[in-house]
């Protein structure tokens, strides 16, 4: 594996850092502020809006999508440096790129399953960054983190599906742009197969009986730039057969197709996370004082950045053999590095960011600093996309298979 990055993405990379120097950075305040003169706190600030258009314009955008078809045409190791950059500031970056989760999984489902109709009515105004989505498959009632739990029925009645259930911490919803719903749920709830017994449909946001109910916290954060996380009703709801995706029964399927590069874009922003907490602490030890002599020359102190930097290069060389590796084996072939940055990523970045936030004492934890929001947020991706133990669970299984 060579770790030299080619010449497109070290151009690319080279256009997005003075992006995010020139526009992004000082939008953050100018975002804040604007977004507390809102009508709605949902609503996007019109900074949001000029920032995506100085990126079009830049050439950065839907960088995610390796099918140049409808993105960048970036293999996943090219893409892995610009993904980690605009984690630096997660609440503006990935969205100005028109990287941002939960659309650029849906944007993968579309363009890898839909057909040319739902493309066109869906995936084209997506990549144009015209309308945003949701990606409905978590419930309140039963254990999501595995897929065959699911309750909602979509029943077969003629010539539409009618859906029933209830999901929550559906990303996005709250988000006024936010026009469709994709809606896993069981078409086939008694099949011998419990992995054929779901599938996934497309779901207009005004579609009767769609009652988005209420914007669920993390830990006590609404995550309004995210476009919050709502908890969501389908009573009844009727979309035509021909808002299927794919085939009955592929909807399992589908969410491990999707779930793998969601994976790994979260994790390269991660990386980008934990320096902009490395950076922030070295700011902090340089320029306070605590009993006689800086931050910087309290031994504990070192001891914290330099764990922070050790553990930041192991895990970047560990995404990036991931990304390496779904390039040349594929998802299926990187399943165990998949599972193994899932689990070690967001863990560190955890621990890098709570130092961070001791060495700022009250500011760490206060609207001041970013530190107490990216907690929040790599805290989260300890259960997001599968709980940690799920992966330790199948990485063991497979480690334990070459000795039975």
């Amino acid at each position: 594996m060579d770790f030299a990055f080619d010449a497109r993405t070290e151009e690319l990379r080279a256009r997005l850092l003075a992006f995010m120097d020139e526009y992004v950075y000082p939008a953050e305040a100018v975002a804040h502020e604007q977004r507390e003169r809102l009508a709605s706190p949902w609503d996007t600030p019109a900074i949001v809006e000029e920032l995506k258009a100085e990126a079009r314009r830049r050439g950065l955008w839907n960088l995610f999508l390796p099918d140049s078809e409808y993105g960048a045409g970036l293999t996943n190791l090219q893409y892995a440096p610009l993904a980690e950059i605009t984690g630096r500031s997660p609440q503006l970056a990935p969205t100005a790129l028109n990287c941002a989760a939960p659309d650029t999984g849906n944007m993968e489902v579309l363009a890898q399953f839909a057909d040319e109709r739902q493309k066109k009515q869906w995936l084209e105004p997506l990549l144009a960054g015209e309308i945003r989505s949701a990606f409905a498959m978590t419930e309140p009632e039963v254990a999501s983190s595995d897929a065959t739990n699911i309750t909602t029925h979509i029943e077969r009645d003629g010539n539409e599906y009618v859906i029933t259930g209830r999901k929550w911490y559906i990303s996005g919803a709250m988000n006024p742009d936010c026009r469709i719903f994709i809606v896993m749920g069981k078409t086939n709830p008694d099949g011998p197969d419990i992995r054929r017994q779901q599938s996934m449909v497309l779901v207009p946001r005004d579609t009767p009986g769609v009652t988005v109910k209420r914007a669920m916290q993390v830990f006590g954060y609404e995550d309004h730039y995210h476009g919050g996380h709502a908890e969501v009703v389908f009573d009844h709801a009727r979309v035509p057969a021909s808002n299927l995706i794919g085939e009955e029964g592929g909807g399992f399927a589908i969410a491990q197709a999707r779930l793998g590069p969601g994976r790994i874009h979260h994790c390269m922003r991660l990386i980008g996370m934990a320096e902009r907490a490395i950076e922030l602490m070295c700011r902090r030890a340089v320029s306070r004082a605590a009993f006689g002599k800086a931050l910087a020359q309290q031994g504990v102190v070192h001891n914290w950045i330099a764990d922070a930097r050790v553990a930041v290069e192991q895990m970047r060389l560990l995404v990036l053999k991931t990304a390496w590796m779904m390039d040349t084996v594929g998802n299926r072939g990187a399943h165990t590095e998949i599972q193994a940055i899932k689990i070690a990523t967001p863990r560190t970045v955890v621990g890098i960011i709570d130092k961070a936030i001791q060495l700022h004492g009250a500011g760490g934890v206060s609207q001041d600093f970013p530190l107490a929001e990216l907690y929040a947020g790599a805290r989260t991706l300890m259960i997001a996309d599968g709980p940690d133990e799920v992966h330790q669970r199948s990485l063991a299984r497979r480690e334990l298979k070459k000795y039975l």
